[in-house]
């Protein structure tokens, strides 16, 4: 299925809340839409209250003109079936679908996601509400694509959610024996002996029950699939040919396998809010860019994921425009001039099919009245508004790169299931983030400059086609095939880096006996005998001049070769990062938490034995780099995070340039443009930019069979290469050692 119907080339706009403004509002923003390029919007996510004000009784006409409006300006619809936010009528009328906290407490009406998923009166409500938008709307030409609820996340422990809980558990383990083996039900007198004893993990004396918590996850992300199944078989019944998406939020907190859910959606669209102002915001938005990427390959018939480099679309459904939110410590800080256009293009470059925010209009009131937004309160004429005109015309001249695929050859392993599992505070260290493991194997790759994929290997069959380097942060369950999988893909010529805490388990969260890394041991030919975990701040040298932090463990190298030993402490002289040359391949294995520049150089060295290069090798400091390939046609993304400007060897035709001036705006063009009005082309001799102020110069031309390309600070530059044949297609550079494209 073409997704969203009726819509070529890539998406852009955001969420849009016509029901919070006047109609004479409405035609101001379709035609500033319309400036910006703006061509799909999310309509009614949060509209409940509006549409039903009472039990049964819709209020549509406002609806029904909203749409048209968008549809006579040339505005495709995104229709939200708006169930996140239950009306007030609807909590009064049925308490009971409150949602109630680990604590018991129920928490009342006031705020969004103010329900419970397992309550009968909620989900009954919710299809009630989807049946008539479907009904209603089935037909009307805006409509490209269904977006049901928003962000699934809340999780309730009352008592429909434990009726629920226990038909779950009935299902996956059939009987309490079994269920009282998998949950070591033996320890602390907890062997059940009827299913009604069994209620969701509550507030109790001390720690629960590990899988017990675990089950609870697993159950609550199927549950909310469910509450998600009932609206989209009733949207597809009414609309077969129009995709349904929900939009999926990133946070440990998240109760939801986003990877096992993929199959269920017709688009996996997802929200992204960096949270860090300096450079790691563009490593946040590369790592959540790759996740959806990996969480859109389709399935096989077997229920295994393909080969590598096979993606469905995915789509940014949400950004903020101009803000980056520090919510630890409740600030939200200014993008400054180019970031807004940079992280939008980035996630292009790793596959979305655009760029959408939230929101078009800033409020005027309401919880979120800061929030950013395409139009602030500051109206049209703002540094922001201006910023989203020039970034739909950078995505208007990037629509032929829409169809290209990303490839990687690089992949980290990626389980839901061992976050939540690592989450338990009877852990050995309670300063062990699972998405901070990930997040620190993906900035090590990102700064090397090589683009990475995501596997999953508790959704199904793990296939590692087409990947020859893996890497394992903090796997920590794992069953018996996917062991079996990863020796094989090793003997084979695989190479397989795996952190501390992976393996240790399994699947129910059960500790495998005679020593860590439990299922991986032969395969990395180390066992390791003892933790010793370092407090939050706490470091230890290692050899080679690098240092280690948060993990220790005493183990034998027995069939491994020792790479970096522990220097000083209780561990001095033993080894803290080992290889095994395995068949065709090798297995690593780190003990410790390396530095960041330590985990770049050590997954360097990795990248280059196993044949894995950069983009571009040669890149310079702060430039990133990404390729998409369409057959024998190359597309280079290039983006310049730094401060200075950078020359990058590349030869292609300028797609889009853009660049940030003195002034603080943001300048976009492409080469179709006459070369005197273009920011940032190649090829010429050096000339200065018509109408900017002064100091902002370029190498004017056509950009055609250019060696060296100049990117300025806070831009980007969007190249296609020439058509590669199609015996090379696959070529790789071979890698120096020690070369990476983001040396920071």
């Amino acid at each position: 299925m073409r997704w969203p119907k009726g819509l070529d080339g890539l998406c852009y706009g955001g969420d849009y809340n016509p029901e919070q403004w006047p109609e004479t509002t409405w035609v101001e923003d379709v035609e500033l839409m319309r400036r910006a390029r703006v061509n799909l919007v999310t309509v009614g996510v949060f509209a409940w209250s509006r549409l039903e004000p009472h039990p049964g009784e819709y209020t549509v006409d406002w609806l029904d003109r909203a749409l048209d409006l968008l549809q006579q300006g040339g505005i495709r619809v995104v229709l939200a079936t708006p169930t996140a936010s239950p009306p007030p009528w609807f909590s009064l009328t049925h308490p009971d679908a409150l949602p109630v906290t680990a604590d018991g407490v129920r928490l009342r009406h006031g705020s969004r996601d103010t329900y419970c998923a397992a309550a009968p009166a909620y989900r009954v409500a919710a299809r009630r509400i989807a049946a008539m938008l479907a009904e209603r709307y089935r037909d009307h030409p805006a409509l490209a694509m269904w977006h049901v609820h928003n962000e699934y996340g809340t999780v309730c422990h009352c008592p429909h959610a434990a009726d629920a809980f226990r038909r779950w558990l009935q299902q996956r383990y059939g009987d309490l024996d079994r269920l009282n083996e998998a949950w070591t039900g033996a320890f602390w007198s907890q062997c059940y002996s009827e299913w009604t004893q069994i209620d969701p993990p509550r507030a109790t004396q001390y720690l629960t029950n590990p899988t017990q918590v675990l089950d609870f996850r697993r159950f609550w992300s199927d549950e909310l699939l469910a509450a998600y199944r009932d609206q989209r078989d009733l949207l597809r019944e009414h609309t077969p040919d129009v995709p349904v998406t929900t939009n999926y939020v990133f946070g440990d907190w998240v109760p939801v396998d986003h990877a096992r859910w993929a199959r269920e959606i017709d688009l996996i669209a997802v929200d992204h809010y960096p949270t860090e102002t300096d450079g790691r915001a563009e490593e946040q938005t590369a790592l959540a860019a790759d996740l959806a990427r990996s969480w859109s390959r389709p399935v096989t018939g077997d229920g295994s994921p393909p080969s590598a480099g096979r993606h469905r679309p995915w789509l940014l459904m949400e950004s903020a425009p101009n803000l980056i939110y520090r919510y630890a410590e409740g600030t939200a800080y200014a993008k400054e001039p180019g970031r807004m256009l940079r992280h939008s293009i980035a996630h292009v470059a790793r596959g979305s099919r655009g760029a959408m925010f939230f929101q078009w209009r800033a409020p005027r009131g309401g919880a979120e009245a800061f929030h950013s937004a395409m139009v602030p309160h500051a109206g049209a004429d703002s540094r922001t508004f201006r910023s989203a005109v020039q970034l739909g015309e950078a995505l208007r001249l990037l629509a032929a790169t829409d169809t290209a695929a990303v490839a990687a050859r690089a992949a980290i392993g990626w389980d839901a299931a061992s976050g939540w599992a690592l989450q338990h505070p009877g852990l050995p260290s309670g300063h062990i983030s699972y998405a901070d493991e990930v997040a620190a194997a993906h900035r090590a790759l990102w700064r090397c400059g090589i683009t990475t994929d995501f596997v999953c290997p508790a959704t199904g069959p793990l296939d590692l086609t087409g990947y020859r380097m893996l890497v394992l942060p903090a796997l920590y369950l794992m069953d018996d095939a996917v062991a079996d999988t990863l020796a094989d893909w090793v003997r084979t010529g695989g190479y397989l880096v795996v952190s501390y805490l992976s393996g240790v388990a399994d699947p129910d969260a059960r500790v495998r006996l005679g020593g860590y890394p439990g299922a991986l041991r032969e395969l990395l030919g180390v066992r390791s005998e003892e933790f010793l975990p370092l407090g939050p701040d706490g470091t230890v040298r290692l050899s080679g001049g690098r240092t280690g932090r948060l993990w220790r463990e005493r183990f034998e190298a027995g069939a491994a070769e020792p790479v970096l030993d522990y220097v000083d402490g209780v561990l001095a002289g033993q080894p803290a990062v080992t290889r095994r040359s395995v068949g065709a391949g090798a297995a690593w294995y780190l003990s410790t938490r390396l530095d960041d520049d330590g985990y770049r150089e050590l997954l360097a060295v990795v990248a280059a034995e196993a044949g894995v290069a950069p983009v571009l090798p040669a890149a310079p400091a702060g430039v990133e780099a990404v390729r998409r390939v369409d057959g024998t046609t190359r597309w280079l993304f290039l983006f310049n995070h730094g401060r200075e400007e950078a020359v990058v060897a590349a030869t292609g035709d300028v797609l889009v340039s853009g660049g940030v001036l003195p002034s603080g705006e943001i300048m976009v063009a492409g080469e179709f443009l006459p070369a005197s009005d273009v920011l940032l082309t190649v090829g010429g001799g050096p000339g200065r930019w018509p109408g900017a102020p002064a100091g902002v110069t370029g190498i004017l031309g056509r950009g055609r069979g250019s060696r060296r390309v100049r990117v300025p600070p806070g831009g980007l530059l969007v190249l296609r290469e020439p058509d590669q044949p199609v015996g090379n297609r696959n070529h790789r550079h071979p890698t120096p050692s020690g070369a990476d494209g983001h040396r920071h």
